[in-house]
């Protein structure tokens, strides 16, 4: 028999968890009187600074509401019309955003196959051979997922050479960051390092994935793009009309720490699901845990068991491998009753 519960917790999604406390607090302590619109507010002001202070001077960041949105807004600011974007044929943008970046902004995206989610610099020079081929599109941008889709990072290192390789080349790196705070957490750095001095052209700061609700912010570092921002930005149906709520939510998360708080809570959960999986027959980790995803392939009678209680997602069905995400609010107590009922499935 699988252990009761009321309310069990889902591992299908961090976007599942609700919002973290101080979050709320500093959205409540928005909640009084009236303020400017759009942005004109002294809380997006404080953002700013806040922003600033975190990545670094040449940070302009301005916020969205939501992960595809800010990624649409990011790219639509380094993208002409007869343009293409190199990624990786897991990431995001070409994956589970409804084919958004080629229906809104015309482009290209020029996937390149991983084993593990990450481009290397081998894979932008790849894709070169077209450039100035009126018969070719014309690849601008390099874009990577932090973390990617397999749950993987990128070191600081692994960002620089990328970066490297693209400017040499005459490209920008964008970094889809709805889960940058997991990668800086896992790999024990701040988000400057992975961001401003990897050499990164425009990046997005996930918040909603780490404990706030509908936040997330594009940031530009290079500042010759920053001035088309407000203008994409209500293109494309991302400017808040009570930005305010969204401004303290983010500069919640950067005061203190919080983001590594929350996003390192979540990262423990994720490694203290993987070690339970160790002894237990038939499981196996399908990639590396290095954020709060952990891909795990065992049969399927056993995920069918699982889901009758518990929220997840296939991720390769055929082949019998899951997603399961952790979040802030994930307890020890509930990945160890989740062990058990794993090891019960698998029996």
């Amino acid at each position: 028999m699988l252990i009761d519960s009321m309310y069990p917790k889902s591992f299908a999604s961090d976007n599942h968890a609700g919002v973290h406390p101080t979050v709320l607090e500093a959205m409540t302590a928005a909640n009084h009187g009236d303020a400017p619109a759009y942005g004109d507010d002294t809380w997006t002001a404080a953002f700013e600074d806040k922003a600033k202070e975190t990545f670094g001077a040449s940070a302009h960041a301005f916020p969205v509401l939501n992960g595809a949105g800010a990624n649409m807004v990011g790219l639509a600011l380094m993208l002409g019309r007869y343009d293409a974007v190199i990624c990786a044929d897991s990431a995001h943008i070409a994956t589970h955003e409804a084919g958004a970046s080629e229906r809104l902004l015309g482009v290209k995206l020029m996937t390149v196959p991983t084993e593990d989610g990450k481009l290397r610099p081998s894979d932008i020079t790849s894709r070169l051979g077209g450039i100035g081929n009126p018969h070719e599109p014309q690849p601008t941008v390099v874009s990577v997922s932090q973390v990617t889709e397999l749950g993987t990072s990128y070191t600081p290192e692994e960002l620089a050479a990328l970066a490297a390789t693209a400017h040499e080349h005459g490209l920008r790196l964008h970094v889809d960051g709805a889960r940058l705070a997991n990668a800086a957490a896992f790999l024990g750095c701040d988000l400057k390092a992975v961001t401003t001095d990897a050499g990164v052209d425009v990046f997005s700061f996930g918040g909603t994935k780490n404990g706030a609700l509908a936040a997330e912010a594009v940031v530009v570092l290079d500042g010759t793009l920053a001035h088309a921002v407000p203008f994409l930005r209500r293109q494309s149906l991302q400017l808040a009309s009570k930005m305010r709520f969204i401004s303290a939510q983010l500069t919640a998360l950067l005061t203190d720490d919080l983001w590594r708080e929350n996003a390192g809570h979540a990262n423990d959960m994720a490694k203290r699901l993987a070690d339970g999986l160790a002894d237990i027959p038939d499981v196996s980790l399908a990639y590396p845990v290095e954020s709060n995803a952990v891909f795990a392939t065992l049969p399927h009678s056993a995920s069918e068991k699982l889901l009758q209680r518990y929220l997840f997602h296939y991720w390769d069905e055929p082949a019998g491998t899951v997603r399961w995400m952790t979040a802030f609010d994930t307890t020890p107590d509930q990945v160890d009753d989740f062990l058990i009922d794993l090891r019960k499935a698998t029996d």
